[in-house]
């Protein structure tokens, strides 16, 4: 939470406000009049949005979809949450209490951090961990416990992955074991990769191990 910045847009008088209390005190606050320089400079920080919304900016709602960080918008009419969805867009309507919002911030912030840390990026397809998902192109599949920490593996090492490795880091067999498992495995997951995403080559093979 002492990492976390907010960012403000549309009401430098609430930005004012808030930085007068004790309970943002430990929290960096920043206030944009430009709405795409706050947008560019909220990609890749760990920074939480506050929108006002009025009806002089809400042309630029539609690009909230984009923004790959949380969002609370504050906002005097509810139509505009017909307009906007998303998993971590939150909405509040004046006048509100800034505990209330204090305690939004903290919620928001603790579930985006939680979905970014189960999210990781594999040639192209992003897995969630959580989930136990694999998406790509906004198409998604339901793998299995064992598919999801064998793609985990790929993800930490550059490498081709041996047989042994795998059968020790996922099956926790012993390379002694006479087993078909992996093979098993690997041709039930290409399969399902190529009917979901028609990616045939997904997982490949060499004389060193498999690789993605």
């Amino acid at each position: 939470m002492s990492n976390l910045t907010i960012s403000v847009f549309g009401n430098q008088l609430f930005l004012e406000i808030i930085k007068e209390t004790q309970l943002f005190s430990k929290i960096k606050i920043k206030f944009y009049e430009n709405f795409d320089l706050c947008l560019k400079e909220s990609e890749g920080n760990q920074q939480l949005l506050i929108f006002f919304i009025s009806q002089l900016n809400q042309i630029n709602i539609n690009r909230f979809l984009s923004t790959n960080c949380p969002i609370i918008i504050i906002n005097q009419a509810t139509s505009i949450k017909k307009e906007i969805d998303g998993e971590f867009i939150e909405f509040f309507n004046m006048p509100f209490s800034l505990l209330d919002l204090y305690k939004k911030i903290i919620s928001l912030n603790a579930r985006f951090e939680f979905k970014k840390s189960s999210l990781i990026n594999l040639n192209g397809y992003l897995i969630d961990k959580n989930e136990r998902k694999i998406k790509k192109n906004n198409l998604e599949l339901q793998l299995t416990e064992k598919e999801i920490n064998f793609l985990i593996l790929f993800s930490k090492n550059q490498n081709p992955l041996s047989r042994n490795f795998v059968l020790k880091n996922v099956w926790n067999y012993s390379p002694e074991t006479d087993t078909h498992t992996i093979e098993t495995h690997i041709h039930r997951l290409r399969k399902k990769i190529s009917d979901k995403f028609k990616d045939k080559n997904f997982i490949k093979n060499n004389e060193e191990g498999y690789y993605i």
